[in-house]
């Protein structure tokens, strides 16, 4: 009855544990919600009426050249028909895999990574190359290896506050990797959902720009720094590839809603934008500090931790060698939601690591869900 794709379909865990984390009482260090009080008023009494009919496939011309000045600014010399508008960072994701993966296609991802990328390469039947990351950034000697080697189609990264992890690539080694990566002609994936919440000094120089000659798309989106509901996002992209990914577009959803994109222009060329992403930054970096504190004081014998310079999670691996995965039901029956490590790999293993979103709880919330969180793995711990 179904196509032979639907055979590799996964599901989402933390959609699933969201759906749990909702409950009221519930403290949830689970997905990457934004907090609503950080959210900027919406106001639509001005939205022309034109709006409410079809839009151009490719987004509103008005929001793609002001993508387009935000990106020059970040050293990215883009113009408005390099920028396609997006129902979400996410259908970036599923543009570019129906544009490059078929079964059996080398794909190169960091270990850990998005595992939300991982569910939407999978089901077009990626076969995952992965490279393990160090506090810089990623192995180099094992990435120049597995390129060699392996030769991808594309490689999917994450450079900037890198979800699970919080790493943050170093100025060498991005631009090591965009040396490789011209080597060798891989298409570089480049996603970068957090680079505004930085809250410690750290390069943030997207590595699209510096690539010579490989082909490249970045995806970004102002689901983290604005309103998530509305699922306006945007990807950038080299030129010989923008015709396909805007005919896969038309072929998805026909255009991304224009509401949203008018919402969105209003805020991004309002004179309040960087005073806005300011407090943003300043919210989020207390926010981070107050965890920071209470894994200090409750998690120090239990797990190993670096402090993120940005983006919204903490990434902790316990000194025991215990599955995070098995400490999740536990936990949820204590009322504490986190994210274990396993999904965050794309080839099977057990991990005894765990994820924390401190943006979503109130900090007394922080601090009371990290207690019991240290309570219910001191209780599983081996003998």
């Amino acid at each position: 009855m179904f196509s032979e794709r639907i055979s590799r379909l996964q599901g989402s865990l933390v959609r699933e544990i969201l759906a749990v984390a909702n409950q009221p009482d519930m403290i949830s260090f689970a997905g990457g919600l934004p907090a609503a009080q950080a959210m900027p008023k919406l106001d639509f009494t001005e939205l022309p009426a034109g709006l409410s009919q079809y839009g151009p496939s490719e987004g509103e011309a008005w929001l793609r050249e002001a993508v387009a000045a935000e990106m020059s600014k970040n050293g990215v010399p883009v113009t408005a028909s390099d920028i396609l508008i997006l129902t979400g960072s996410q259908q970036g994701l599923d543009l570019a895999a129906k544009l490059f993966v078929d079964q059996d296609t080398p794909v190169l991802v960091e270990a850990p990574t998005f595992l939300a990328a991982v569910q939407c390469f999978s089901l077009f039947g990626a076969r995952f190359i992965e490279v393990g990351l160090t506090p810089n950034g990623p192995d180099l000697e094992q990435l120049e290896r597995k390129l060699r080697e392996e030769k991808p189609r594309f490689a999917y990264l994450i450079p900037t506050f890198q979800n699970p992890s919080g790493v943050c690539y170093d100025e060498a080694t991005r631009q090591r990797v965009a040396e490789l990566f011209d080597e060798h002609n891989v298409v570089l994936l480049e996603d970068e959902p957090y680079r505004e919440l930085v809250y410690d000094k750290c390069d943030r120089a997207p590595i699209c720009a510096r690539l010579k000659t490989a082909p490249w798309i970045h995806f970004g989106t102002f689901s983290k720094t604005a309103i998530p509901g509305l699922r306006v996002a945007y990807l950038a992209c080299h030129p010989s590839l923008m015709p396909h990914l805007y005919k896969l577009k038309q072929a998805a959803d026909l255009h991304t809603n224009r509401q949203g994109q008018w919402a969105m222009h209003q805020l991004l060329t309002s004179s309040d934008y960087p005073a806005h992403i300011a407090r943003l930054r300043d919210y989020y970096h207390q926010k981070r500090d107050i965890m920071a504190a209470a894994l200090d004081k409750h998690f120090h014998d239990l797990a190993d931790w670096t402090i993120p310079p940005g983006g919204l999670f903490f990434w902790l691996k316990l000194k025991a060698d215990i599955d995070s995965y098995g400490l999740l039901e536990p936990a949820l029956a204590r009322k504490v939601a986190f994210m274990p490590g396993k999904p965050f790999y794309a080839t099977e293993r057990v991990s005894n690591e765990l994820r924390l979103n401190f943006s979503h709880a109130s900090p007394e919330k922080i601090e009371e869900g990290i207690r019991t969180l240290a309570e219910v793995i001191r209780a599983h711990l081996p003998a």
